[in-house]
């Protein structure tokens, strides 16, 4: 039915201005006349005028659908009066009559108006446009010219569609058109609109706020519907760039269709029962708006929070007290609101009775009281739509009761006489004003100065052309009753200001809107403000900010895994990989934490890992120190017997000073040990290693030193011929030469290559295990390798030089000494190998420590035994004298070579 009543509109609009030329038989003239005339309603007020504005209002919501059995073209009729609509056209007419009576703006010029019910519908636009520019009254058309006067511009239409479809004919003339309600942001196109301008703001600006509303409540997933038509669409489609711009998502979208579709309609209706989203913006007027509003009570739809666009937030038609279970707490965008003097008054100055002929007014009359005015044909609330069952109501409501004319429009309640919400009224009157100060600039021009080449002219009220008139239009600023700037910019629009509104509930139980924010420009940017200590009601089960998304905010510790096919909204929560956080809720990507660093365990947080040491409050690193210091402490107390002892035979034996030498390269060694203990330093890591085994080299030599005279003491007495014993000074020869070799390498691996401290991560994920990293591996191997070395040379010798005579124990104690030192550090490598962290540092320590007490034992021990307990002992006769089998069990040491051979007795006392 739909499409065929588009087609008969179309056929009688094609037709229309067909002629019908007959040809006398008298005449040779030809005379044409009209096939048809359109059925349009309203009220023109012309004469003696100097110009006419017209307007196009929606006082009637919808057309009466065309009798299917007449097959050419009708201009439809209209039902369902419209009591928003009627106010603006009264508005306007309100205007026209202050600005008349104003004496600054177009004196000795008065304005008429030519009005049209659009009714709502894009046909009826159409013929009314068409009306305006040639009229319908005369045999030929008459451009702009149809009452009388001329015709200055358009205001209107009421709605986004019915305006892009008047204007897409006005445009052709370039006649003027100021829009007071439609918002779609196509008619900004110029190429496409270029004689269209509006005193409402975009519904750009308008979009922009709806996204940074939803932002400010942290929704992210919410559901669109909109009207079938410019408005709806195009709002819809700049909601949608706005929203993705913003990284939120659409749940669904879908239409209210301007012809009722069940199919269409439950297609909305499911998407809303089935989606998730508690949060849905509707783009839609309130008339389109009202089908939708019955499926919502019908299906009992509720928990929902409505976004609503400045088309429908404050309409009376919505808003009513039994829909506030589905839409209460709905929040949205209106246009400020203001007062507008003497509107009041003017609208009580309606009757039926001032004009018989005034049908709109008769409507109005019966519809607001319910009664019949007498010896009237006018229907009223007539409804020939579908309703939700598929059926079509055919109702034709007559009242029994006949209008007395006594009744009192203080009485009423109802949206022509509530002045409380005046907003796009508000835009009405001023549109007609910008329309005025256009014709206000345009006619005090002054010849020689005008805008217009060649010639700087100016145009003439009133046969000026329409394109004369745009010129001023397009460059117009002034300032309204109520302080507000009005700017239109080269795109026909003005700059946006909302208040934001939020249905409640007043003390009487009517719908109240209550403004909770503004949506304003400042500082050259738009702002959105939300009043502080404004309640805002919300229409949810627990009375708080709905919580519409689709996947929850991913915690802290998880990233948002993307469902393949699905919105950026749509998500999983994937925990975060080892070594990896995620510190804000809803982070995409974990962040990985630095080397020193782990997670916790809800992997919400970088934690400074755990550095492991050998420290010295540890017991393990406590025992270790007393075992250091211990070990110096006895070695000190062997050199102080010493040096107490220095003049007695078994001290001066085998070189006193090789012992002093040893002894301290033992304390030394001992020490050494405490560089391993405590937190690791680069200058650390280069004293542990270098100190180490520079005294290992002293003590190695010394010993080595000793270990040749044994070797020699023993070849004289297996020799047969007589041999000289070494010299002293060759001993320390060999010592210093091992020392300055030892020096030379360690000098080297601390310039070119030095150990620094390393952070061992591999061992312990959870841990860091500071270590020294010993840099040249081969500088290491060549500083030990000297030791080893020195060790192995220390082993030779004295596994020849243990075979002395019995009172030669020294040899066997160095023997001794050597085989447990190298079974020290060959058991030492690997356990050192298989240990980690603080453990391995101490399998070194006790190696160092384990080493200098064999040979502090093996060496010094004996001869303080003998000369602390058996001074006796400590005789040049026994030490220098072979010693008999009876003593031999207390001489533990002898530091002399007594060997007979041959019968002679060879005495070698190896002194200095």
């Amino acid at each position: 039915m739909a499409s065929r009543n588009k087609c008969l509109a179309l056929g009688f609009l094609a037709f229309l201005w067909a002629e019908l030329c007959t040809e006398g038989k008298e005449e040779e003239e030809q005379t044409c006349r009209l096939l048809g005339k359109f059925d349009l309603n309203g009220y023109v007020d012309a004469k003696n005028h100097s110009l006419v504005i017209g307007g196009l209002f929606p006082i009637h919501s919808r057309t009466i659908p065309a009798n299917e059995s007449i097959l050419e073209p009708v201009s439809a009729k209209c039902e369902g009066f419209n009591f928003r609509g009627f106010r603006w056209m009264k508005t306007m007419i309100h205007t026209i009559k202050e600005i008349n009576e104003r004496k600054d703006i177009l004196p000795n010029i008065t304005l008429g108006y030519q009005i049209f019910d659009t009714c709502f519908t894009i046909s009826k636009s159409v013929e009314a446009a068409l009306v305006f520019l040639t009229g319908q009254e005369e045999n030929k058309p008459n451009f702009r010219n149809s009452t009388g006067a001329f015709l200055a511009g358009i205001i209107g239409a009421g709605g986004s569609s019915l305006s892009v479809a008047a204007s897409r004919i006005l445009g052709l003339y370039y006649l003027p058109q100021v829009g007071y309600a439609s918002t779609c942001s196509i008619l900004s196109d110029k190429y496409q609109f270029p004689s269209y301008l509006r005193t409402i703001a975009s519904d750009k600006i308008q979009s922009e706020a709806m996204v940074r509303l939803i932002q400010h409540f942290g929704w992210v997933w919410i559901g669109t519907i909109a009207a079938d038509d410019d408005y709806g669409k195009y709002g819809v489609k700049l909601f949608k760039e706005n929203m993705e711009n913003a990284n939120l998502c659409i749940a669904f979208s879908e239409i209210i269709p301007k012809v009722y579709s069940y199919e269409k309609m439950q297609r909305a209706v499911d998407a809303i029962k089935t989606s998730t989203a508690r949060v849905i913006v509707l783009y839609a007027s309130d008339i389109d708006l009202s089908p939708f509003a019955l499926e919502m009570v019908y299906h009992n739809i509720t928990d929902r929070t409505w976004i609503a666009s400045e088309a429908w937030i404050t309409s009376a038609l919505i808003a009513k007290p039994e829909y506030f279970p589905y839409f209460g707490g709905s929040i949205g965008f209106a246009i400020p609101r203001t007062d507008i003097p003497g509107l009041k008054e003017f609208l009580y100055d309606v009757h039926p009775s001032k004009d018989p002929n005034d049908v709109l007014t008769i409507e109005f009359w019966q519809t607001a009281f319910n009664c019949t005015w007498p010896n009237s044909n006018v229907p009223y609330n007539s409804d020939h739509r579908v309703n939700m069952t598929g059926k079509e109501d055919r109702l034709h409501a007559m009242s029994d009761t006949f209008c007395t004319g006594e009744e009192k429009l203080e009485d009423l309640k109802n949206t022509y006489l509530d002045v409380s919400q005046l907003r796009i009224t508000n835009n009405v009157k001023q549109a007609v004003y910008s329309m005025a100060y256009a014709l206000d600039s345009l006619s005090t021009c002054e010849e020689g100065r005008g805008p217009y080449v060649p010639g700087n002219t100016c145009a003439y009220i009133p046969d000026f052309e329409p394109w004369q008139l745009m010129y001023y239009l397009k460059t117009l600023k002034f300032t309204t009753h109520d302080g507000r700037r009005i700017e239109i910019d080269e795109n026909g629009d003005v700059t946006g200001y909302y208040d934001i509104l939020n249905w409640q509930l007043d003390d009487n139980g009517n719908i109240a809107f209550v403004k909770v924010g503004e949506y304003v420009f400042t500082n050259s940017m738009f702002e959105l403000v939300i009043t502080k200590n404004t309640t805002i009601f919300w229409n949810t089960e627990s009375s708080e900010c709905p919580h519409s998304v689709c996947a929850d905010v991913c915690p802290p510790g998880t990233r948002r895994g993307i469902r393949q096919g699905e919105p950026i909204c749509c998500f999983d929560c994937i925990p975060c990989a080892d070594g990896y956080v995620s510190q804000e809720p809803g982070q995409r990507k974990c962040k990985q934490c630095g080397e020193d660093y782990l997670t916790n365990a809800q992997k919400s947080e970088c934690v400074l890992k755990e550095v492991e040491f050998l420290a010295y409050d540890e017991p393990l690193g406590f025992t270790l120190v007393i075992l250091s210091i211990f070990g110096a402490l006895a070695v000190t107390a062997v050199t102080v017997v010493y040096v107490v002892y220095r003049h007695t035979p078994l001290v001066n034996a085998n070189d006193r000073e090789l012992s002093f030498l040893i002894q301290v390269s033992l304390i030394i060694t001992l020490l050494s040990s405490m560089f391993f203990i405590g937190k690791p330093s680069d200058w650390s890591c280069m004293a542990r290693h270098v100190t180490l085994a520079l005294g290992f080299s002293l003590c190695l030599s010394c010993i080595l030193g000793k270990t040749i005279s044994l070797f020699l003491a023993y070849r004289i007495s297996q020799s047969k011929t007589r041999l000289t014993s070494m010299h002293p000074v060759y001993r320390k020869i060999v010592v210093l030469i091992s020392v300055l070799v030892e020096t030379g390498v360690c000098a080297a691996y601390l310039v070119l290559e030095p150990p620094r401290v390393y952070k061992n991560m591999e061992a312990q994920n959870t841990k860091i295990i500071l270590e020294c990293n010993e840099g040249s591996i081969e500088f290491l191997c060549s500083v030990f390798g000297i030791d080893i070395f020195l060790a192995l040379l220390c082993s030779l010798t004295t596994s020849v030089a243990r075979q002395l005579p019995d009172n030669y124990y020294e040899g066997k104690c160095i023997t001794f000494g050597m085989l447990v030192f190298f079974m020290v550090w060959i058991c030492f490598v690997p356990v050192y190998l298989n240990t980690k962290g603080t453990f391995k540092v101490a399998v070194e320590i006790f190696a160092i420590l384990a080493s200098s007490y064999d040979l502090l034992g093996c060496i010094f021990a004996p001869k303080c035994f003998i000369i602390l307990l058996r001074p006796k002992r400590n005789t040049s006769e026994i030490v220098g004298e072979r010693i008999s089998t009876l003593d031999k069990g207390i001489q533990l040491t002898a530091s002399s070579v007594s060997s007979e051979i041959n019968n002679t007795v060879a005495s070698t006392v190896l002194d200095e």
